[in-house]
């Protein structure tokens, strides 16, 4: 970490960006690779090996000496098998080589990847794919190439590929709807993401004390601490000098590989700290994220400290989520979601509102699929994340703006005239006046959406391809309507007013933690999918398989492959963490606790013999006898029933998810109640005390 960073200087020192391009590449190459990029097209074999070359060349100045193509397979983190530049010249020496062929497609085991079904164990073929969009860097020695993934029959096994199909078709269809209001410079509408990441901090040498954390990133048991964040002392508080310097060389990192990492601060629970990067492109961001949090963990190691990206690690605080900011883009640099200043750029404002509005209520149960996950389910719902029940915050001005559209009324008490849409009366709508709802899952503010159900740990490529492919669908919808009207005008009014009447029941700016809430949400028929095996029966839904086979992003055995992958990952999880938490408690507690009753109870009768015992010692070996007694058979019970777990993933899911967990929670419960009475000393793990206020 340097003492004094020249920020400008070292941003994206490591990249092969297009700035490095135009260095090293002829402007007929580069020139060759920009055509590539605008139009899609296939790059000649001879481009590829002349950027190939250039890409060595430069890699290997900056100290790389081999490569890999960095993909992003179905385990939500990305995976890299790394091959070095040489080649024998033929006198026992090596030079150094990389090719157009090498750089455009690998080949990896793709075998013991998740596949869903995709592929079998014998069936190993997978390839990568040069993504020339994504730019090369270097790290850690070797260049990494972002690519695809996918089987040798072609099936997509990674998260990128339907990432950026979906990215083409809701540009696609959003350019549809820009030329019927007259725009035809636009050439592409590009899916903008902006993915705040949250996360905890502790001492690397707490953290390697504790087996839950060290296995499942989260702790299976704990009494909570004397203090919590119940002062709301930690939130935007002095960031503590060892955090400080942390923070400073993740910066440093992240910026040499172009990531714009832009926002730091301490969060809301002990120990719990964020940090936002700046908006970028879907494809971009999902890389970068991936990039963050690999590197949040890697630089927390240089500083003796370790990063826990769990949603949920600590019981009695605040959990981890990723706030995902998406929005669309036109390549001429307007935003898609900001109210315009004449009542046509409004008029085409409220059309992509309504858009999202419908997308949003129609794919509701699709949307809460894409965050479902072990971690997840702990948090959602909780003080400090979203509810499960969908709803869009639109705030208090843009909500009237949508009322008077539906009931034909002013939506000030100074218009005089009917809100029209198309035409020349259309008031101005206001910018940027909405609050904040930490309540609302999907928020509008501004200029974009808020997301703010992803969980901490998860790629966010899975939610911006619903976003976005839900997004297609319905300006798909809307174009076919508009291109065929006699009259735009009037067949737009009627477009935008039938949409947000048919589907305000999604719209909601209370509070979405309330009792109320939730009755109202059931009235309304909104789905309350309370946990991951309550949500993913509905992934791949009838409704949603033709969804993304019509737009081609999923072929339907893609797509049912993901499903599998979702419930086996969840299985296998709550596995881990069952077997953990009956491991911990045979093998730690409960000798720890039997240890000190022994004590206690060799005391209190020593002190009956002299006719001096306390009520209260005795009294206290009761209490921890009988702890003892239950902790011993709520893990028999838990063990029994993993025994007991079906062999099929939906029915083991539901089985984990019913009968497992329960059981966990109750071996949990047993133990912190022994915590709060046993002998601290005598305890075998640092407690929640010592993790959160080191």
């Amino acid at each position: 970490m340097s003492p004094n960073v020249n920020v400008p200087q070292i941003f994206g020192i490591d990249v092969f960006n297009e700035a490095t391009m135009k260095q090293w590449l002829s402007p007929e190459i580069y020139c060759a690779w920009k055509q590539c990029i605008q139009t899609g097209s296939s790059l000649p074999l001879d481009v590829a090996n002349q950027i190939a070359e250039a890409m060595k060349n430069w890699a290997t100045q900056r100290g790389a000496t081999h490569y890999t193509h960095w993909f992003q397979p179905m385990t939500g983190i990305t995976a890299e098998k790394h091959d070095s530049f040489i080649a024998p010249s033929g006198d026992g020496r090596v030079i150094m080589e990389f090719s157009g062929k090498e750089l455009v497609r690998g080949e990896s085991d793709a075998s013991s990847f998740p596949s869903g079904g995709l592929r079998a164990t014998f069936e190993a073929r997978g390839y990568t794919a040069w993504d020339p969009t994504a730019f090369a860097f270097v790290k850690d020695n070797s260049l990494y190439i972002p690519t695809c993934f996918f089987s040798y029959t072609g099936e997509a096994l990674d998260k990128k590929t339907p990432l950026l199909r979906s990215m083409d078709e809701v540009s696609r269809e959003a350019i549809r709807i820009l030329r019927l209001f007259g725009d035809h410079e636009t050439k592409q509408v590009i899916a903008s993401v902006g993915a705040e990441q949250e996360y905890f901090l502790l001492p690397k040498s707490l953290y390697t004390q504790r087996e839950d954390l060290r296995l499942t990133g989260r702790t299976l048991f704990g009494a909570p601490a004397p203090k919590g964040e119940e002062l709301e002392d930690h939130y935007f508080g002095t960031i503590r000098t060892r955090v400080s310097t942390f923070m400073k060389d993740l910066d440093e990192q992240l910026w040499r590989l172009g990531v714009l990492s832009k926002t730091k601060h301490n969060e809301v629970a002990p120990c719990q700290h964020e940090m936002a990067p700046m908006y970028s492109n879907a494809n971009s961001a999902c890389d970068a994220n991936q990039l963050i949090m690999e590197i949040l963990k890697k630089c927390a190691a240089k500083h003796d400290l370790v990063c826990l990206l769990h949603e949920k690690p600590f019981s009695c605080v605040s959990g981890s989520g990723k706030h995902n900011n998406w929005s669309l883009n036109t390549d001429t640099g307007k935003n898609l979601f900001r109210p315009g200043n004449t009542p046509r750029q409004n008029a085409q404002f409220l059309v992509f509102l309504a858009a999202f509005v419908k997308g949003v209520d129609e794919y509701q149960d699709w949307l809460r699929c894409t965050v479902a996950s072990a971690g997840n389910d702990r948090r959602l719902g909780a003080n400090e994340a979203p509810p499960v029940i969908l709803s869009v915050y639109l705030g208090d001005e843009l909500h009237a703006v949508v009322d008077s559209i539906i009931n034909g009324t002013n939506y000030t008490d100074t218009e005089k005239s009917v809100m029209r849409i198309g035409v020349d009366v259309l008031p101005p709508i206001p910018k940027d006046t909405t609050d904040r709802n930490r309540t609302s899952p999907l928020a509008f503010t501004g200029n974009k959406f808020e997301f703010r159900m992803l969980g901490s740990s998860q790629s966010i490529a899975g939610p911006n391809i619903a976003l976005n492919t839900i997004m297609a669908e319905e300006l798909s919808q809307f174009a076919e309507v508009l291109e065929h009207a006699e009259d735009f005008d009037a067949a737009l009014q009627k477009l935008v007013c039938d949409t947000f009447t048919a589907h305000q029941r999604i719209l909601f700016n209370g509070n979405g933690y309330s009792q109320q809430w939730r009755q109202e949400a059931y009235r309304r028929g909104l789905s309350e999918l309370k946990s991951t095996t309550d949500a993913m029966p509905f992934y791949a839904s009838e409704k949603n398989v033709e969804l993304v086979t019509k737009h081609g992003i999923f072929t339907e055995s893609e797509f049912r492959a993901r499903n599998e992958i979702h419930l086996e990952t969840y299985r296998k999880i709550i596995n881990i963490e069952a077997k953990t938490t009956v491991d911990m408690a045979m093998r730690q507690i409960l000798p720890a606790v039997q240890r000190y009753t022994a004590e206690t109870a060799k005391g209190v009768a020593a002190k009956q013999a002299l006719g001096c015992a306390c009520q209260s010692e005795t009294d206290l070996v009761r209490r921890l006898g009988k702890g003892c007694d239950t902790l011993y058979e709520r893990c028999l019970d838990l063990e029994r029933s993993l025994t007991e777990a079906p062999s099929d993933n939906i029915r083991a899911a539901d089985w984990f998810c019913h009968v497992v967990i329960p059981k966990m929670d109750a071996v949990r419960e047993t133990a912190d109640q022994l915590e709060l009475i046993c002998d601290k000393s005598c305890w075998p793990f640092p407690t929640y005390s010592d993790l959160l206020f080191y």
